[in-house]
Formats: structure tokens, C-alpha cells, sequence
């Protein structure tokens, strides 16, 4: 037999202040209302809980036991409720994202520590993937994801810079092979392929002067990291076509030489995204704030002041 919570919160405060009157007050109802709703609870019990005098109300040997049994279970879930309105009010929680490998390394890995710092209540979760993936379905608060990838139905808020692409190659690689002088020439030699989570080879993407290019690669590597591919180029395997911030250091110490780079326009960044503005969680709309903020060289000052 199932009874409606609210008349067993009713028969606390009735037996607890031993008066309707005085419940109502707590409750902000009328003392008839609740007087209404004891009958009821008996009704279904079959049997009495409080015995009513004009002067007094006083709980039955029935009704003293169920209100040992239940006052406390009351009380537990007003404090859960008040807790669960701390989560509504105060930015803390456990933050669950969905992240492709490079956007974890290159985004958020640098902004993770200041946001931390400013919330301590906060727990975040990332799982690295590469796939397009239901963050609904799989459990996720909020997912990164370059903006042609993002589902009609999401919010999507733009975060960090634009990206850019690199080709890149080993010295000694160009002095052997030579250095193709359009993207087309890429397809007679050594290149490091990249393979989607869907099992596609990535077409390596170009754009100049309005004109765009898809060049379809091969060589005697595929992978599907940029880390490995850059340490494949690096080694002299083939030409390589990378995230920029993973081949920069490299770059500037002369380890790689860079093709094309006026193939390889800037593009629009990652967006972050989740399903609904509606009750989004505190940890939620906290890092949203401080992913639109975000500044890599101001983190320090905002560190400070927040």
C-alpha cells in the first residue's frame, strides 16, 4: 500500500507540535486542510494515529510508533533537499565532458587548474574520444566538438582560439625525398595517414585564395594521434598533417620543417555544448562561464580576483 508523502509530512508536524493549529502555521495551510488529510491517512490505515480533543491532540500508541519510524526519514529528506539546493545555488558537483583527444590536450588541460582552484567543490570527469557520441544517451553534462559536428539541438558556446592545421616533414625526409610544391604532389610521397573512429581515412583538407583542395594520401603509417604523428614525422616516416600547437615546439627547434602553411588558414575552434540552458546544473554553468572568460595569459590575474 503506497501513501502520498505529503500526508506523512503532515502527521510529523501535527504530532510533533501536538496541535493542527500550530502545524498549519509551520506549513502555511489551514488547520482544517490538514485536519482533512489525517482523516484520510487513517482511513487507508484502518486505523487511528492521533486521538483529538478540543484542547489537545495527542499521537495513539500506533501513532507514536509511526512517527518514530518516519520522523527521521523526514528530516533526512528535508536535509537531502536543502543540499540539493546548495548543488542549484553554489558551483559544485561532479562535471562529466566528452572531449576529442586534441581539444583535451590543447584546451582544456591549460585552463583545468585555474578553474579548479576558483571551485574546490567542483569534480570533473573527461573522456577522451574521438568519436561523435549521444553525450544525452552516454551519461555526459557537456561534450567539445568542432561546430560543422554539433547536433541542431545543442547549445553550443565557442571556446579558445581558432585552429589551425600543419603539414609537416623531418629535414633529412625533404633533402631524400624533396619538397612537393603543391598539395597535389603529396600523393607521390611517404605521408602518415589518419584514420577516423568511423574507419574513414581523413582526406587532408587545403584552402588558398578561395580555392579548396581534398588530397587523398597514402604512405606506411596510419594513426589516429597527433602526438604519435608528430614523433612519426619527426623520425623521418613521411609528411605529416597535424594540429599546429602539437608541431610548433618541434618547428621552432628546427626538428620539423613546415609545408604549405599557406594552404593552411586559420579555421573556427572547438565549441563546448550541452543538450538544455534549463535547471543546468551549478559545476555545469560555472565552467561555461569560465570557458567564454577564459584567457590564457589573464588565468593567473583571474586566478587572483575570482
Amino acid at each position: 500500500m503506497r501513501h502520498d508523502l505529503n500526508e506523512l509530512e503532515i502527521f510529523v508536524a501535527v504530532a510533533r507540535h501536538r496541535s493542527f493549529r500550530k502545524a498549519a502555521e509551520e506549513r502555511n495551510v489551514t488547520a482544517s486542510s490538514l485536519s482533512h488529510a489525517m482523516r484520510a491517512l487513517e482511513a487507508r490505515l484502518g486505523i487511528r494515529l492521533l486521538n483529538r480533543t478540543t484542547r489537545s491532540v495527542v499521537p495513539t500508541e500506533a501513532g507514536q510508533h509511526l512517527y518514530a519510524r518516519v520522523s527521521g526519514v523526514i528530516q533526512d529528506l528535508e536535509q537531502a533537499l536543502d543540499e540539493i539546493n546548495g548543488f542549484r545555488d553554489t558551483v559544485q558537483g561532479t562535471l562529466r565532458l566528452n572531449v576529442p583527444r586534441p581539444a583535451a590536450r590543447l584546451l582544456l588541460a591549460p585552463m583545468l587548474s585555474g578553474f579548479l582552484k576558483v571551485h574546490p567543490g567542483v569534480k570533473i570527469e573527461i573522456t577522451t574520444d574521438d568519436q561523435l557520441v549521444d553525450i544525452v544517451a552516454q551519461g555526459y553534462d557537456a561534450g567539445v566538438r568542432f561546430g560543422e559536428s554539433l547536433a541542431l539541438d545543442m547549445i553550443a558556446v565557442p571556446i579558445g582560439a581558432a585552429q589551425r592545421f600543419a603539414v609537416v616533414a623531418a629535414p633529412d625526409f625533404v633533402a631524400v625525398h624533396g619538397s612537393p610544391a603543391s598539395p597535389p604532389d603529396l600523393r607521390d610521397l611517404p605521408c602518415i595517414g589518419r584514420r577516423f573512429p568511423s574507419g574513414v581515412i581523413y582526406a587532408w583538407e587545403f584552402e588558398r585564395d578561395g580555392k579548396s583542395l581534398a588530397v587523398n594520401v597514402d604512405g606506411p603509417l596510419v594513426l589516429d594521434d597527433d602526438a604519435m604523428m608528430v614523433d612519426a614525422a619527426q623520425n623521418g616516416i613521411g609528411i605529416a598533417f597535424v594540429h599546429e600547437s602539437y608541431a610548433m615546439e618541434q618547428i621552432r627547434q628546427g626538428k620539423l620543417l613546415r609545408l604549405f602553411e599557406d594552404w593552411c588558414p586559420a579555421m573556427p575552434g572547438f565549441y563546448l555544448y550541452y543538450p538544455s540552458r534549463k535547471h543546468m546544473p551549478a559545476a555545469l554553468r560555472g565552467f561555461v562561464d569560465w570557458c567564454i572568460k577564459y584567457r590564457p595569459d589573464e588565468e593567473a590575474a583571474q586566478t587572483a580576483t575570482a
